[in-house]
């Protein structure tokens, strides 16, 4: 969407990782894209001036795993809803997983979800199509229309490619054209009918377990497969130290092996589900604290290639069971950056990184030309302020998904700030 007035966001650190740039400055957007930044950029005869007081501005949040509830799950969230959490949280491009009612599996319906995206002046959608018909595990869906219809990479979503036979094949074909394959890693028949991770605390609660081996026994298959056909794989939501070692070896050995991971990994243990916590039932579910350090550790050595929301919006009737027949899945549009940033505000990563994790390094992955502030880019942006506190309070999040498993948290990191092509959709 065009601007027709010039607007100049002035007094704020300009922060664009993928370009090394982190100083003072302002920024001046134009017909919807980035004109100029710098320091001493002047006023412009008409210019809008945005005074920034001293807040970060970065490039627009590029969030590499969301579902969406539409199409076929309207009740738990919609695409205009979503857009709505999703400018709050300073994301304006988001990879969206094709588990949903019907599957992603049709080059129109690649079409749909992208032009519902714009549709909203506030987001990119970016669509993930379903590796098998259907996104059930057993049929090849036609990967090469696919790709040519827009889909960004290829996944079953929340659903692991079980059979090894299939993924050796779709690993084989996708590498033809560039694409990559994108597991759930967690072997089905390890985590079925599990509802926390196997130990002292499921055996406690009661609760029917999951290994954490589940993880690392499709992380080592996949590894050995990405091997044998040269293919481009990736690992999402990773949860475990394991997970960590067996990805970082794939990478020293020069595989095309990449990962993510989700707040919740790095900032939260299984303790969080104490008192059957059911926002708190996440796929995969919360592991021991030394698996959550393991997930830190690795986001500071680069072996974590990106954080993603990890968002699944669960109606409040999916929740409200019991443990372990509560549907799995948490919110995370609205408290992606502020849950990264704490990593910043404990030592851990600098600044820079943590925007990194969440901006160029997911556009990269992703091969789309976003998470920049170079000029004449779309004017994509997030204008946030790292020390300013809020409180996560489940049933008053933007949005309409509330199944936060952060509710009551106090974080620091505020959007103050977003706009879209140069047009302001939040603050």
């Amino acid at each position: 969407m065009v601007n027709e007035t010039p607007v100049l966001i002035a007094n704020v650190r300009l922060i664009d990782p993928g370009a090394q740039l982190d100083r003072p400055g302002e920024l001046l957007i134009r017909d919807g894209a980035i004109l100029d930044l710098g320091q001493g950029l002047g006023r412009p005869d008409g210019v809008d001036i945005i005074d920034g007081q001293g807040a970060i501005l970065c490039p627009g949040l590029v969030d590499m795993r969301v579902a969406l509830g539409e199409p076929g799950f309207e009740y738990r969230e919609t695409i205009a809803s979503a857009a709505q959490a999703a400018a709050a949280g300073g994301i304006t491009t988001l990879a969206a997983l094709p588990d949903s009612a019907p599957a992603i599996d049709d080059p129109a319906l690649v079409f749909l979800l992208r032009s519902r995206g714009e549709a909203t002046g506030s987001l990119t959608i970016l669509p993930y199509a379903a590796v098998t018909r259907g996104c059930r595990g057993e049929e090849m869906a036609e990967l090469g229309l696919l790709r040519e219809a827009g889909a960004v990479a290829f996944t079953d979503g929340k659903r692991a490619i079980a059979n090894t036979q299939l993924m050796r094949r779709v690993l084989s074909y996708a590498r033809a054209f560039g694409g990559r394959i994108i597991q759930h890693p967690e072997e089905p028949s390890l985590a079925e009918g599990g509802a926390a991770t196997e130990g002292e605390l499921a055996t406690r609660l009661g609760l029917p377990g999951i290994p954490r081996e589940a993880e690392a026994i499709l992380i080592a298959r996949d590894i050995r497969l990405a091997r044998l056909t040269g293919g481009a794989l990736h690992f999402a939501h990773i949860s475990t130290a394991e997970a960590v070692t067996l990805i970082r070896r794939a990478k020293d050995e020069g595989l095309d092996v990449t990962c993510d991971t989700a707040p919740p990994y790095f900032d939260l243990n299984e303790g969080a589900i104490g008192d059957y916590r059911t926002y708190a039932k996440l796929s995969p579910p919360l592991r021991p604290d030394s698996d959550r350090q393991a997930i830190a550790a690795a986001l500071v050595d680069g072996t974590i290639d990106a954080v993603a929301s990890d968002h699944q919006p669960r109606d409040a009737d999916d929740k409200r069971l019991p443990f372990a027949q509560a549907t799995s899945g948490g919110a995370g549009l609205a408290t992606l950056l502020a849950v990264t940033l704490a990593q910043v505000h404990g030592g851990q990563l600098s600044l820079p990184h943590a925007i990194a994790l969440l901006t160029c390094r997911p556009a990269r992955l992703l091969g789309v030309p976003a998470g920049t502030l170079a000029r004449g880019a779309p004017a994509d942006l997030c204008l946030f302020h790292p020390e300013r506190i809020w409180q996560v309070q489940a049933g008053k999040l933007p949005g309409k998904a509330q199944n936060t498993p952060f509710d009551g948290r106090a974080l620091e990191g505020r959007v103050l700030g977003t706009w879209k092509a140069g047009r302001r959709v939040f603050g």
